[in-house]
């Protein structure tokens, strides 16, 4: 059998606040610990945009305000097996951004331990992989283009 990797949604999630941008950035609990942005698996036969909405509003509590999809997609192996996980070696995701409104975020207990509104500089640093950090720079282009 081929080795599998699960189709996830990686969401740079961000709010407009006073002519400034802020990124929603979750402190990860559950498999690793580290910092992300919301992401999540694709049910199927789930659409991609559909997976986007449902997980904002799972890791957030929040409604999506505006999506986008952008032409970045790749794939990383897991560190290590996870028995909820046993069919696959890896995730391979595609990007999308979401606006929500800033404020208050409810977080998911069982993934994440806190949460954090950040200016780009900011989160660029606190997020812990490579591909997060590559997925943010892209997104934060496309906001201070004018979103064209």
């Amino acid at each position: 059998m081929k080795p599998k990797y699960r189709k996830i949604v990686f969401i740079v999630t961000y709010a407009k606040l006073k002519d400034k941008i802020y990124y929603l950035i979750l402190k990860r609990k559950l498999h690793w610990k580290g910092w992300e942005f919301p992401k999540g698996g694709i049910d199927f036969p789930e659409l991609k945009k559909s997976a986007v909405k449902r997980e904002i509003l799972e890791e957030t509590g929040n409604k999506t305000l505006k999506i986008k999809k952008f032409n970045f997609s790749g794939k990383y192996k897991y560190k290590k097996k996870y028995p909820d996980r046993k069919d696959f070696i890896g995730q391979s995701f595609s990007l999308y951004s979401a606006e929500i409104k800033y404020g208050k975020v409810k977080i998911d207990k069982t993934e994440h331990s806190d949460y954090k509104w950040l200016l780009f500089e900011e989160a660029v640093k606190k997020l812990t992989f490579p591909n997060q950090k590559k997925s943010l720079k892209i997104v934060n282009e496309w906001l201070k283009d004018g979103e064209k």
